[in-house]
């Protein structure tokens, strides 16, 4: 059976159909799906001031049920063409849904590379629950879409992000400045990335 990159491609039916179920060792990521919206909107609703600093600003109707299935929309959308890829995370215990992670600015050809950003709920939060998800998700990145290069970014304030990068592997490559719009003002990133060859995490 072949299982590639390309035979992904043929066989892609997102949404419906052949959704993979990404398994870490204490997470498992899939995509999300309109029932999913009362979890993530509890999540999302009690970790607000938590996420803020490290977001883009919220829309008024940000945790709404139409405002969720037009995320879910687009999110299919994305996906139909190969530009993104979004996953929620949920724990392997009690299927609770805790976070997210995205794959985004997918670029082919000469490239072959996406941006990662995750996120996750404040009574979640390091525990290794998301460098599990990171950690699981890579494989996919690389060997089920293909793909030689992941990049993410992050503040630089933000140390227990920089922190999982490092540990899974990423390496830092230098500081964009005014690189992302965060909480309503533009603000410098530290770049980071991970290649298909780079020696694996133990």
């Amino acid at each position: 059976m072949n299982t590639g990159p390309m035979a992904f491609m043929r066989g892609l039916t997102f949404p419906g159909g052949q959704q993979p179920t990404i398994r870490g060792s204490g997470v498992y990521l899939r995509y999300p799906r309109i029932g999913d919206y009362t979890g993530w909107a509890k999540v999302r609703s009690e970790s607000r001031a938590f996420l803020a600093p490290w977001e883009p600003v919220w829309a008024s109707d940000e945790l709404t049920k139409s405002a969720f299935r037009r995320r879910i929309k687009r999110y299919q959308k994305e996906t139909r063409a190969d530009t993104a890829y979004a996953f929620f995370v949920f724990r392997k215990d009690d299927d609770t849904l805790m976070g997210g992670c995205t794959l985004s600015n997918v670029r082919r050809g000469v490239t072959q590379c996406c941006a990662l950003g995750y996120w996750i709920g404040e009574r979640f939060a390091r525990q290794g629950y998301m460098f599990d998800a990171v950690r699981a998700l890579v494989p996919f990145i690389f060997s089920t879409l293909g793909l030689h290069r992941i990049e993410a970014a992050c503040l630089p304030s933000n140390a227990p992000s920089q922190n999982l990068l490092l540990k899974a592997g990423f390496r830092q490559e230098g500081l964009a400045r005014g690189y992302l719009q965060i909480n309503g003002e533009w603000r410098d990133h530290a770049l980071f990335a991970l290649l298909a060859d780079d020696p694996p995490v133990g």
